[in-house]
């Protein structure tokens, strides 16, 4: 070979270099604009997250105000001992038994002697209710 095929040999292989090194700057810049496409969203992801993240802490501190306001009212409400312990006084009066004072004087009135109907008292007061434990 001589020098001009060795210089027509070696302007071919520099072609083909130079389209290879093209080649790969374009994989490069696909490349490089993918990675930048790519942080953009993760950046926008991480701000969704971000803001997703404060309403949750937000709803969280509502939601233990709310929970604190619960405490604090149910506080008000009597305790399960003390409804048993009024429970327990309820049962033993036995409410049932009870007579109005209209129906205690009509007992008395049927006991006593027709002596007592001078003295009865003619006031039209509401009626009381006495404990009966006959």
């Amino acid at each position: 070979m001589d020098n001009m095929d060795e210089l027509l040999l070696l302007n071919e292989r520099l072609k083909i270099l130079e389209s290879n090194n093209n080649s790969l700057k374009e994989r490069l810049l696909i490349v490089n604009k993918n990675m930048i496409d790519e942080y953009k969203k993760i950046l926008e992801e991480l701000k969704l997250l971000s803001n997703a993240i404060t309403e949750i802490k937000s709803e969280q501190s509502n939601t233990q105000d709310i929970i604190k306001s619960i405490i604090k009212e149910l506080d008000g409400y009597a305790k399960k001992d003390s409804v048993k312990v009024l429970e327990k006084y309820i049962n033993l009066w036995s409410p049932l038994n009870f007579i109005t004072k209209k129906e205690a004087e009509k007992l008395i009135e049927e006991k006593l002697p027709r002596k007592t109907e001078r003295h009865k008292p003619k006031s039209k007061r509401p009626e009381h209710r006495i404990h009966y434990a006959g």
